[in-house]
């Protein structure tokens, strides 16, 4: 079984062939402005206004905890916004990051980059702003897409100076 690859850089630049499925994560407040959204933002507008029209129309779609909207913003490059954090604030409640709701849009990931072919790639989702440990989401990646047999990318984004 294939493992998950570990590298320095940017998360929205994979330099590997074929397709590739960018995933993040999401609030389910709507919120878009900071974190790796402001990389994603940088290199394409369709996944900001993608998501913020999903969010509008939420009384008549799925967005939710769980839920994934793929954006395709080039020819071989999708853009999957997983709704896997509740608000963004830390609270009573603990952080913000939702590991069951991760678990369940990586499945939906899977199920997408199976059909493209794809590789799968992404910063460490869930553990910036959403205030998650690695070691809870490092296993549902591996159970959700690498024991799939889909090839997954992390980025650590390496600051050079």
């Amino acid at each position: 079984m294939s493992e998950i690859r570990y590298v320095r850089g940017d998360a929205t630049a994979p330099s590997v062939k074929g397709v590739k499925v960018i995933a993040h994560v999401c609030n389910d407040l709507g919120g878009w402005g900071k974190g790796f959204v402001l990389a994603v933002s940088r290199r394409w507008p369709e996944p900001e206004a993608a998501y913020r029209a999903w969010h509008r129309g939420r009384a008549s779609n799925d967005f939710a905890l769980g839920a994934v909207q793929f954006v395709r913003v080039e020819p071989y490059v999708w853009v999957a916004n997983m709704i896997g954090q509740r608000g963004t604030r830390h609270g009573s409640k603990g952080a913000p990051v939702r590991y069951e709701a991760i678990g369940t849009a990586l499945g939906r990931i899977a199920g997408k980059a199976a059909e493209l072919d794809a590789s799968v790639h992404m910063p460490r989702i869930g553990c910036g702003l959403a205030g998650g440990k690695w070691s809870r989401v490092e296993p549902l990646i591996s159970d959700r897409l690498v024991r799939r047999g889909i090839p997954v990318t992390v980025y650590d984004h390496g600051d050079t100076a």
